[in-house]
């Protein structure tokens, strides 16, 4: 018979002011197999844990109840106080009090406290079957995949680099920098964006711990935490980066020009080129779509010309193989599409109606202009400029529901802009709200107030041509009166989501992502970096919107819990993984597409009964490193083979018989 001690938290007064703790305990002291049961304040404190230690030790308790919070937060902390009193860890069980209770019935004490008692009498029901669980150990693979080389990726991959561990970049396009070199100036210290950015690319690329590619993708990712086998698909660039020394011949003399990405259709770049002068590798690239060589068989002007014989129109595609410990995904962020969803503002009709990515480029010194702000119809100054900001995000209709967290402050700094370099300017700034909540970005919003830009709050219904000039029709809701202005330039403050690809790198890696795209983090307030799958960590944007300051926090907040788990040799896996009863297993492998960690595979074994020849059949085998126990193969499995540890069905049959007595 298991001797069960319970022990019930007050949390100060999130439990202990709506349930009333000491009655609790002594009704569980009445419950079958319970031999102890005692209340205290604070149950996760040192006293607290303290009082478990020595209950286990005086009264000979072999399984133990924490009624208390969540087990997503102090699970571990018991399980550490059980190790230290000479149980097995994972002979706790724990009843939500808070959550479950206290908080959500606070209004009704009294149905709250009949509920508490049902929880409760889940607890010890289950805990009398608990069995005791081993962990077991995985080597650890010391180098780390970083996916994405904008500013969260390349933070990332030089702190763990300077940690000296290995660190596999791998970026997309043509250069590492991502979003942030597109940048003219950061608010609100409005420091040069490229100053910030530049040095860091660099270091990353001479860094001798780390490996760059760019212009490539990761095409599968197998194995688990510490174990995981990438494979890497690098896109042919046509030019031998080996031979090539960046002098530009190539693209000086190349006569085929398109519209530049990198600019966003604002200015023009060639068939063979780099994004910017300052990317990283230095070094061109080939676009095979708009080249003429492969289009029409002829030109090969930039092969003629390049003095290291580097342009190679024959190269193709390839794959890498790496053995990374630990995954990052810093893949970013992109621009909400409002051409297709805002037809009030034109459809992307009005080339003077433009993002406020766009500006950036347009007031950037490196940009298409020189750093003039000029319209793109007519390339005239505009000296009357309005800004509409939340255009796809809070908008639960057209765009986002979420705010995207910078659109306030960088609108701020563009109508600074326009009124600092165009002398008699105006700006105007359509909004809904106004957030600035970061260190100095008030300071910089009153400072944009004084350098006289008008707020005006309220959204805009309709932008339309009207000769050389836009009409703006909005509302002003503080004077409650319809408003109409004449602009020479729009730009748009679209909402930041997802970017390109990010669900089908979910699916790849094994992460899941939220309601929005945006990869989801294990905990929102205690494990912002970490994901459901273990290894795999997040910085960044692809969490969600983030300003440079916080996506670098994010940064260095993953890179610390992967130096962390590589500085291990070894790791303990989690015991509470699926397990199957290969007697009841059928076969049928039904359980297979039902597991989201692929952890689950076919495995043939042979059967040996007296009297009979051995005869072989596969069955469903379980890796223990991916699996992360979420009990989706267990309800999948039609002869009841699959079964959790720790929640097997005769655990969780004896939690509903004990609160439906």
């Amino acid at each position: 018979m298991p001797r069960i001690g319970v022990f019930v938290c007050w949390c100060g007064s999130n439990i202990g002011g709506v349930l009333d703790c000491p009655k609790l305990a002594e009704e569980a002291a009445k419950m079958p197999g319970v031999v102890y049961a005692a209340d205290y304040k604070y149950m996760c404190s040192e006293p607290g844990q303290n009082l478990i230690i020595d209950a286990v030790r005086t009264h000979g308790l072999d399984r133990v109840v924490v009624a208390s919070c969540s087990p997503r937060l102090h699970e571990e902390t018991f399980r550490k106080a059980l190790a230290r009193a000479g149980l097995n860890p994972f002979l706790c069980e724990m009843a939500n009090l808070r959550e479950h209770c206290s908080w959500v019935h606070a209004a009704e004490p009294e149905k709250a406290q009949a509920k508490a008692l049902d929880l409760l009498r889940r607890a010890v029901a289950k805990a009398a079957l608990l069995q005791p669980l081993t962990v077991s150990p995985l080597p650890v693979t010391k180098r780390c995949l970083v996916i994405g080389g904008g500013i969260a990726g390349i933070q990332v991959a030089l702190d763990v680099a300077d940690a000296g561990q290995e660190v596999v970049l791998v970026e997309r396009e043509p250069t590492i920098g991502g979003n942030m070199t597109r940048l003219d100036k950061t608010f609100p210290t409005l420091d040069c964006s490229a100053c910030i950015s530049t040095p860091k690319m660099a270091a990353a690329a001479s860094h001798p711990n780390i490996k760059l590619y760019t212009y490539a993708e990761v095409a599968s990712v197998t194995g688990y935490i510490g174990n995981f086998k990438v494979t890497i698909r690098q896109k042919p660039r046509y030019v031998d980066h080996d031979k090539c020394t960046g002098c530009g011949t190539c693209w000086e003399k190349c006569p085929k020009k398109v519209a530049s990405e990198y600019n966003l259709g604002l200015g023009q770049r060639k068939a063979i080129y780099i994004a910017f002068p300052q990317a990283v590798p230095n070094k061109p690239v080939i676009d095979a779509a708009n080249c003429m060589r492969f289009q029409t068989g002829r030109c090969g002007i930039c092969a003629k010309v390049c003095p290291t014989g580097a342009v190679n129109y024959e190269e193709r595609e390839s794959t890498f193989t790496e053995d990374v410990g630990a995954i990052v995904l810093a893949t970013g962020y992109k621009l909400f599409d409002w051409e297709r969803a805002y037809g009030e503002y034109g459809y992307g009709k009005y080339p003077d109606v433009i993002t406020g990515l766009q500006f950036e480029r347009l007031v950037n010194a490196a940009g298409p202009t020189g750093g003039k702000i000029l319209r793109p119809s007519d390339q005239r100054e505009p000296k009357s400029v309005v800004f509409v900001k939340c255009v796809g995000s809070r908008d639960a209709a057209k765009g986002r529901e979420y705010c995207s967290r910078v659109c306030c402050m960088y609108t701020a700094k563009h109508a600074h802009q326009v009124l600092e370099k165009i002398p008699g300017s105006q700006a105007y700034i359509f909004y809904m709200d106004v957030r600035t909540a970061g260190k100095g970005y008030e300071e910089f919003y009153q400072r944009t107030l004084n350098d006289g830009a008008v707020y005006i709050r309220g959204r805009v219904s309709k932008i339309f041509q009207n000769g050389d000039k836009l009409i703006v029709r909005g509302a002003d809701t503080l004077l409650g009166r319809p408003v109409e202005i004449e602009a020479d330039m729009v730009v748009l403050a679209t909402a930041m989501e997802p970017a390109a690809g990010a669900a089908d790198l979910a699916r790849l890696v094994g992460v899941t992502g939220d309601k929005d795209g945006f990869f989801q983090e294990a905990h929102p307030k205690l494990r912002p970096v970490e994901t459901h799958t273990g290894g795999v960590f997040l910085a960044g944007a692809c969490q969600g919107p983030k300003d440079i300051p916080d996506t670098v926090a994010q940064a260095g907040g993953a890179a610390s819990k992967v130096i962390g788990l590589l500085s291990r040799s070894e790791l303990e896996t989690n015991p509470m993984i699926a397990s199957v009863n290969e007697v009841l297993c059928s076969g049928c492998l039904l359980c297979l597409p039902a597991c989201p960690y692929k952890a689950l595979e076919a495995k043939t074994i042979t059967e040996r009964q007296p009297g009979h020849p051995p005869r072989e059949r596969v069955v469903a085998g379980v890796n223990s490193g991916l699996c992360q126990g979420c009990g989706a193969c267990n309800v999948a499995c039609r002869s009841g083979a699959i079964e959790v540890k720790g929640y097997t069905n005769q655990q969780l049959l004896a939690e509903v018989d004990a609160i439906c007595q």
